[in-house]
């Protein structure tokens, strides 16, 4: 007899919907674990920017891949893959339901589906990009992978670059190779639920959620950051609310201006976000935060050891 797969609930939705919230209590009601899928929160010092789980939160509920890497070092799909794939198996051999919780879409599509097997790096073909500002490199590809494009955060060098060198080896887009690859590799049985509010309701949260990041402060957690020795050019201070934050302290804008210009990218990303899950996620169940009594009962539900009646779906 087959032995039956490592179960996996993956809880994700736009930034500041409140997945995190809801994610904690449901692991306190069922005896789960955490497993962190938010690129920044790896990296150790970036805290309020990331709004990661509290100290006491985390003595709560143990959560794993938080605060691992150091600001220099390089992490992707691949390797969240690897790092989380072990955590999943090893909760589920000690009967702890596992929650993959965060909204780093790549991350899940990779810790459930698998990844799509590229070409490798072409160095002479990165250098020539090397000097070209991340908004070029948005527009280049949106000329030969326009769905690509779409979906890719105009800031973030590393996957555009990564979709320019696709094409440029294979003839081809990126997308077109996901399409084809399928993303079949399964495996776990998961529960995708994506938790998400009305547009008006979000950017209320999120303008809370923008003002109290600098109230508590952002600008004093950049300075540490950067007077601990660490280079203003590094991968994560191009996020958002950091990079803001450096042109103020560049003198490029001033502080309410870096507050309003990390408000307006939020909300974009979470539109792009959820634009993304409806496209990548084609088989999750979309929820309220506020309907935590259905949440629960459906992961009370998905964890029983006897369910057979949830159907099998791939994050």
């Amino acid at each position: 007899m087959t032995a039956e797969r490592p179960r996996l609930a993956v809880l994700t939705g736009p930034t500041g919907a409140g997945k995190s919230e809801l994610a904690l209590a449901a692991a306190l009601a069922l005896g789960g674990e955490i497993i962190n899928a938010d690129s920044l929160a790896l990296y150790r010092g970036f805290d309020l920017g990331t709004a990661k789980p509290s100290p006491a939160d985390r003595a709560r509920v143990p959560h794993h891949l938080l605060d691992i890497l150091d600001p220099d070092q390089d992490f992707d799909a691949a390797a969240y893959l690897k790092a989380a794939r072990p955590l999943v198996r090893g909760l589920a051999e000690n009967g702890r339901p596992a929650l993959a919780v965060g909204g780093t879409g790549f991350y899940l599509r990779a810790l459930t589906r698998g990844l799509f097997s590229g070409p490798g790096r072409n160095e002479a073909f990165r250098a020539r990009w090397e000097g070209v500002s991340p908004g070029e490199l948005h527009a280049r590809l949106a000329e030969v992978d326009p769905e690509t494009a779409r979906r890719l955060n105009p800031a973030d060098r590393v996957r555009l670059v990564r979709a320019l060198e696709v094409h440029h080896l294979t003839g081809r887009p990126i997308s077109r190779w996901h399409q084809e690859h399928g993303l079949s590799d399964s495996p776990f049985t998961t529960l995708t639920l994506v938790l998400d509010r009305p547009p008006e309701e979000l950017e209320t949260r999120l303008r809370r959620r923008t003002d109290l990041m600098f109230e508590l402060g952002l600008k004093d957690e950049t300075e540490n950051l950067l007077r601990a020795g660490w280079a203003p050019t590094l991968k994560p201070f191009g996020a958002i609310g950091y990079r803001e934050t450096l042109n103020h302290l560049r003198g490029l804008i001033s502080l309410d201006e870096a507050r309003e210009k990390t408000f307006i990218a939020t909300r974009r990303y979470a539109k792009r976000q959820r634009t993304w899950f409806r496209g990548q996620m084609p088989e999750a169940l979309w929820l309220h935060p506020g309907q935590y009594e259905e949440v629960l009962a459906l992961l009370r539900e998905f964890f029983r050891p006897s369910s057979t009646n949830l159907k099998d779906t791939r994050g």
